[in-house]
């Protein structure tokens, strides 16, 4: 019997034949890969190159390898905007974690004016950051605020909301929430309608209460969705910046200071791009493993 063997096409032949396969992914991928590269992937490198050198104003003038890094963590007020930047994720995770979840269930719920619970919930996010800051701001403000006024209702004395130190990252923590539950709830929410409703009704055949339902048929129902958001939550909350800029800038006593609003400060008070840079780096590594760490754990667990 004579066996036929096919010869093997080169390596560009093949390649050329795949994108030719796949044309039409590729035109409708282009676009977003254009500005991915250009608008997160160059930027990502440039700042570790920079990172990397002695700089004067923005422009690198001599290579001077980690000593960026070394001098930026030699500096208290690092150290302060490391420890700060994990309890603003630590804080967010018991404060605002839960809260999208229960809201989602309860929307779920509801009978009559869905449209109307739901716009109030999602209408938070759709307020500017800054201005959403500045209001709460004013919420916190310790003699006019409308915090304190209430307390004064109640013959209460007045609570320096934002100028006290172990209150501040808890009080911005809260703003946090109220700015970003909403869109959360929707998703949530959205995965919450491809529950199978028949094992809602078999849990209720065998007398499941509303926790036992909650905890055995929504929270694995909505397994992917959690784990998901838990990731881009701590992505999000040790990025934070803007709110203690605006709010307290990073104060009383870098009690309030994040590593992003430390890379800012290095960036455009003082003009040290090559330590704004190494703060930056040094975040991005902090996240990489975090992440990491989280879906190695998820996986243990899984298995």
């Amino acid at each position: 019997m004579q066996v036929v063997t096919r010869k093997k096409r080169p390596l560009g032949k093949r390649v050329a034949h795949a994108i030719r396969q796949d044309i039409g992914a590729w035109v409708l991928m282009l676009p977003s890969l254009i500005i991915f590269t250009f608008f997160v992937w160059q930027p990502l490198v440039n700042g570790l190159i920079l990172s990397l050198y002695e700089t004067k104003g923005f422009d690198p003038v001599q290579f001077i390898g980690l000593k960026n890094f070394m001098d930026v963590m030699s500096e208290s007020s690092f150290q302060s905007a490391v420890s700060n930047t994990f309890k603003y994720t630590l804080w967010s995770l018991l404060l605002g974690f839960p809260l999208p979840i229960l809201t989602a269930v309860m929307l779920n719920e509801v009978k009559r004016l869905k449209g109307f619970f739901r716009f109030t919930v999602y209408f938070p996010s759709i307020v500017p950051g800054i201005a959403a800051a500045i209001m709460w701001e004013l919420i916190y403000h310790p003699t006019s605020g409308l915090l304190n006024s209430i307390l004064a209702l109640f013959g209460a004395s007045a609570v320096p909301w934002l100028q006290n130190q172990n209150l501040v990252i808890p009080c911005i923590v809260i703003m946090m929430t109220w700015k970003g539950f909403g869109s959360t709830a929707i998703l949530y929410l959205a995965s919450l309608q491809g529950v199978n409703q028949e094992l809602y009704e078999a849990a209720m055949i065998d007398g499941a209460g509303v926790f036992r339902k909650f905890w055995n048929i929504t929270l694995p129902s909505i397994s992917g969705m959690f784990s998901l958001m838990l990731v881009m939550q701590i992505i999000s909350v040790f990025q934070v910046m803007y709110e203690p800029l605006t709010m307290t800038d990073g104060g009383p006593n870098n009690a309030s200071i994040s590593l992003m609003l430390t890379s800012y400060f290095y960036g455009f008070r003082f003009y040290q791009a090559g330590r704004a840079a190494a703060v930056g780096t040094i975040t991005f590594l902090f996240l990489i493993g975090l992440t990491v760490l989280y879906f190695y754990l998820q996986k243990k667990n899984d298995s």
